[in-house]
């Protein structure tokens, strides 16, 4: 867990200093081993990598757009978790394979606002 640890002191340096984390960063946190079975903790994994600009779990804005309800279809959707937008979101392509890009899809069409 000392990977852990560190990243959490590199963010919070980050924003002590105002020292902005390069996107380019990012996926390399996201490059963990699957749990075993082969099964992703999509939550998680979206906590750790997409939570960064997608708040709230995807079901507010923040850096990044709400993805809960979005209108983008799932091709739009793949294509921009596989390849990015310049300026905007680091390319996930090489990070991901296909059935969990899947799997953040689905976790995205299943969003519903938190009760309470």
């Amino acid at each position: 867990m000392q990977l852990n640890w560190n990243w959490k002191i590199l963010v919070s340096l980050s924003l002590i200093l105002g020292i902005p984390l390069t996107v380019s960063i990012i996926p390399a946190r996201a490059q963990q081993p699957d749990s075993p079975g082969g099964q992703v903790d999509v939550p998680q994994l979206f906590a750790t990598t997409c939570g960064w600009c997608h708040s709230d779990g995807g079901r507010a804005a923040g850096k990044g757009p709400q993805l809960m309800d979005t209108k983008r279809d799932d091709d739009f959707i793949r294509n921009r978790i596989k390849n990015g937008k310049e300026g905007a979101m680091p390319a996930f392509g090489a990070t991901f394979n296909d059935a969990q890009i899947d799997a953040i899809i689905k976790y995205i069409r299943s969003l519903k606002p938190h009760e309470g």
